[in-house]
């Protein structure tokens, strides 16, 4: 397993709509990709991202989404190492993304991420 970069940032929210507001108005720009109450993410000038997910929803994954190549093989490779991955290495396929949710030796939390297309 190669990590290829830190495709985004996340950080989950209680009061969605008041942090989209408050990101909105920090970054100067509304967010390029929004599902209302649920997710917002805002694409940067260097191609990465920041997001960020309304807390009940999502609460595993606040931290940074490492860029691979297979989502899949990294997760067994991981798992082979000891790592745990939430839903029990479950990959999520989005529209635009495939990624899977780890917890590092501290217990904070972190995404492997690929980019479909």
């Amino acid at each position: 397993m190669k990590v290829n970069g830190i495709d985004a940032s996340y950080y989950y929210a209680k009061d969605f709509d008041r942090a989209v507001s408050f990101y909105t108005a920090l970054i100067g720009a509304a967010p390029g990709m929004v599902v209302p109450a649920m997710f917002a993410e805002w694409e940067l000038g260097d191609g990465a991202a920041f997001g960020l997910y309304k807390g009940e929803h999502y609460e595993h994954c606040d931290g940074l989404m490492f860029a691979v190549d297979d989502v899949a093989a990294a997760v067994a490779e991981l798992r082979g190492r000891g790592v745990h991955f939430a839903g029990d290495g479950a990959i999520e396929d989005t529209p635009v993304c495939h990624m899977a949710f780890g917890t590092d030796s501290e217990g904070n939390g972190f995404i492997l991420h690929h980019r479909k297309g």
